[in-house]
């Protein structure tokens, strides 16, 4: 339902409660904004509210009673004509009601006249949102957990800038600590010849192919230059380990972001660890939180009280040795987020980091009290996501000849597409692209806190069972009935819509009503998934139309409104592939 209609209808349902009031002598100044939604059955109506349930009992009123009351005050209000087609109570107070055919046609004119700006808020002046997601340590290939996380964060970003909001893309990268090392030594050992299981493996190895391709890398002598590091030269020597270090995180990092590239993915800004320990971040936390007697020292450690903010237990910041744990530079990183001026963050996560939560929230307040910042309680915002099981050949497949151990995000795009060798140039790039689409719409296509099983045989499926395919497809045959009538598409805009009649049309104009709501309640809930629930609902609401209803019929009128209709629905698919990133085709 479009904004307006939304208002209008609050408009009608407000006032015919206030003559209600007025009649029973009662108190209508404080009544709610009445809850308005989409009636599960279509043919119920095409909105319903539950306003009479809701106010009864303050009333002292049945609530179906007062849902007849209110009825009647609303048909005799002479605006309603205009909004309202009809209206009925049903069950124990609902109130279902049918929206007039042109209120219902205005979404077309709206669409076709706004373009890739409909569902679109205008600009706020508003400080921007910062979300961090993939944050991969540079210790290996993305994997497929990865690249759930970069589609959620990337597309809830683009949700999110749909309402009007900034948005600033954060990628940090946990380049220091033990795993760093292991990395160093990991190469060091390959460069020596040394593969694992031989004697003189090291025991915490990686043992990953993609560590001899460091290795041979570093052997001829290669510079690499990675996002946002300065370029680093091997120096060839198979002693000098600090070099190696950086050549081989400066190497994954390079990897990783030609993955993010195939993947349609980018950043704004790309935050070191090590930053943190370079400008003295985490000893200035871990001083502010001594400071405010939010510390205390156990069996040499230094412990962090935690359990005055809600966590089960306290926990160690820095231990024995004088390490810090890991979660003492989360939370120097959070303090610095608030002190660059985000105080909107939201971090995308996977569920094996839910216990982290509180003991990181407990920190920052612990700063934040010493600091005299105001930071909310739940600052910052968590989105976790389960992992993902990928099935090909209909078995699992858990581990890649590259990484080892892991499906990465590289052989899901190439799989999903179907590159294999042979292919010339041109069909690999198209390949690419399809394995893009296929990963970006299927990891987004289900709950981030549920279980996803990614089936490379469905994505490679040119049948309505492939959901982005069948979303591709409804793009597709639009663009092909246009290409067939070959008229001027500037000239539907004035098309007469009121020949736009019938059950399969009425459904599709409802739906397409529905998608500047769902974007707003999708960027409000942090839920990025709607979107792709939306397009899937959409594609079905126009095959629908499509099979029941002849478009190219020798009626020029009827052809126009029809042709007009589909137009609009073309539009809408366009807009919201393209906030998931993924490509809207003319022909398939």
């Amino acid at each position: 339902m479009l904004l307006q209609t939304q208002r209008q209808l609050e408009r009608l349902i407000h006032e015919g409660l206030m003559q209600v009031a007025q009649n029973k002598q009662l108190d209508g100044q404080s009544l709610p904004i009445p809850r308005l939604e989409r009636p599960k059955v279509a043919e119920h109506g095409d909105v319903a509210t539950n306003i009479a349930m809701q106010i009864a009992k303050s009333w002292k009123m049945n609530p179906k009673e007062l849902a007849g009351e209110l009825v009647k005050k609303i048909e005799q209000l002479d605006m309603q004509k205009e909004v309202i087609s009809s209206l009925e109570i049903a069950g124990p107070g609902f109130i279902n009601i049918r929206l007039s055919s042109v209120v219902k046609q205005a979404v077309i004119q709206q669409i076709l006249e706004q373009g890739p700006l409909f569902g679109i808020e205008q600009a706020k002046d508003e400080p921007p949102v910062l979300i961090e997601f993939v944050s991969a340590n540079p210790t290996g290939p993305l994997h497929v957990g990865h690249g759930r996380q970069a589609a959620l964060g990337d597309i809830l970003a683009s949700v999110i800038q749909t309402q009007g909001r900034k948005v600033h893309r954060e990628f940090y990268y946990n380049d220091a600590g033990v795993q760093i090392q292991n990395l160093a030594i990991s190469t060091q050992a390959r460069i020596n010849g040394l593969e694992p299981g031989m004697d003189g493996w090291p025991e915490n190895a990686y043992n990953g192919l993609y560590i001899k391709d460091i290795a041979d890398a570093y052997l001829n002598g290669q510079t690499i230059s990675a996002a946002d590091l300065a370029p680093v030269i091997a120096s060839k020597d198979p002693q000098d380990l600090e070099n190696i270090k950086r050549f081989a995180v400066a190497y994954l990092r390079q990897e990783q972001d030609i993955d993010l590239k195939a993947l349609g993915v980018h950043f704004d800004e790309y935050y070191l660890e090590s930053s943190l320990y370079l400008d003295g971040g985490v000893e200035s936390i871990v001083a502010d939180l001594t400071k405010q007697g939010k510390t205390y020292d156990l069996d040499g450690a230094l412990w962090l009280r935690t359990t005055d903010d809600g966590d089960d237990k306290d926990r160690v910041m820095k231990k024995s040795d004088g390490t810090f744990t890991y979660f003492v530079p989360d939370v120097a990183y959070h303090a610095s987020k608030w002190a660059r001026g985000y105080h909107e963050v939201i971090n995308i996560q996977g569920s094996d980091h839910h216990g982290t939560i509180a003991r990181v929230r407990s920190g920052v307040q612990g700063v934040a009290a010493q600091r005299g910042w105001e930071i909310p309680k739940d600052y910052p915002h968590y989105v976790l996501h389960k992992m993902v099981t990928v099935l090909k050949n209909g078995e699992e497949v858990k581990i890649s000849k590259r990484a080892g151990s892991y499906v990465t995000v590289r052989d899901l795009i190439e799989w999903s597409g179907g590159v294999q060798e042979g292919l010339s140039e041109t069909e690999r790039l198209a390949a690419l692209q399809k394995g893009k689409d296929a990963v970006r719409f299927f990891l987004i296509s289900r709950k981030a806190d549920t279980e996803f099983v990614f089936d490379i045989d469905l994505a490679l499926q040119q049948n309505d069972e492939n959901p982005i395919f069948y979303v591709q497809y409804a793009h597709a045959r639009i663009c092909s009935i246009l290409r067939q009538w070959a008229g001027d598409e500037a000239t539907l805009k004035t098309a007469q819509l009121e020949k736009l009649e019938g059950r399969a049309a009425d459904d599709l104009m409802r739906r397409l009503s529905e998608y500047p709501q769902m974007l707003t309640d999708a960027a409000r809930d942090l839920t990025p998934h709607s979107v792709a629930f939306y397009l899937r609902d959409l594609a079905a609401d126009f095959h629908s139309f499509y099979n029941s209803d002849r478009v190219l019929v020798d009626d020029e009128v009827l052809k126009s409104a029809r042709l007009a209709l589909l137009l609009a629905t073309k539009q809408v698919i366009a807009n919201g592939l393209g906030i998931l990133g993924v490509n809207a085709p003319e022909q398939m």
